[in-house]
């Protein structure tokens, strides 16, 4: 006769893992065990907690988790859509919690806050995502947007998809971002050409380029600080 796994229900409950939580708090889990909450059930034979191992052993940890799509959850054995939508929302709140403040009103205080704003939500993205902050006259946030998502290593943008919604909401100011998922930000040559492409649209409409901010692995490269418009002006 083959002897079953049993599910989570029949551990005691000092060694299931909403238990734990209660009592060490959710730093004295494993990884597995916190993942095993967010499953809240296991598969057939299989507990919530073996199901977050495999996923974890299959993805090769949180970092393989932290950018994958709902699809590519969902063909795991175990994972269906609503477990999915479940994971990919408490990382998306966990790159949100990381994220330093960049809202309405507030002034940016220089390349390292775009950085500090937008590494998280940024970091584990298999693709390119261009983005443009708006700021008025005082150089304050109006809003920031997407303007494109692109293939692993190209993200086509074009200057009216940026400067439509910049003249609407009255932009004085601008920046760039976005992100390098190689991990090395040295911008390319595609990268300058496209930020003189970008500043001579801006001059034209009269909405200034403060910076271009390319992200990488733990760290950037912002074109405002390396000179480049200084030696454009």
């Amino acid at each position: 006769m083959v002897e079953t796994k049993k599910g989570i229900q029949s551990w005691p409950e000092q060694e299931r893992p909403r238990e734990l939580l209660f009592a060490k708090g959710p730093q004295g889990l494993s990884d597995a065990q916190l993942l095993a909450i967010l499953l809240r059930v296991g598969r057939t034979d299989f507990s919530a907690v073996e199901v977050a191992m495999d996923v974890l052993t299959q993805l090769e940890g949180l970092r393989g988790l932290a950018n994958r799509s709902l699809e590519e959850l969902c063909a795991i054995s175990g994972i269906g859509p609503a477990k999915a939508a479940q994971i990919l929302a408490a990382i998306e709140l966990g790159k949100r919690t990381l994220a330093a403040p960049l809202t309405e009103g507030k002034r940016i205080q220089g390349s390292k806050h775009i950085f500090q704003h937008y590494y998280p939500l940024l970091r584990d993205l298999r693709h390119e995502v261009f983005k443009a902050v708006l700021l008025d006259a005082k150089h304050t946030v109006i809003r920031d947007f997407t303007v494109s998502q692109g293939s692993l290593t190209v993200s086509i943008v074009h200057p009216r998809e940026v400067y439509n919604l910049a003249v609407r909401e009255s932009a004085a100011a601008i920046i760039f971002v976005h992100n390098h998922p190689s991990g090395d930000p040295q911008p390319s040559q595609e990268d300058h050409a496209l930020t003189q492409r970008l500043m001579e649209a801006g001059e034209i409409l009269g909405i200034r380029v403060l910076d271009h901010v390319v992200i990488g692995d733990g760290r950037y490269v912002s074109f405002a600080d390396e000179g480049y418009f200084a030696n454009k002006s």
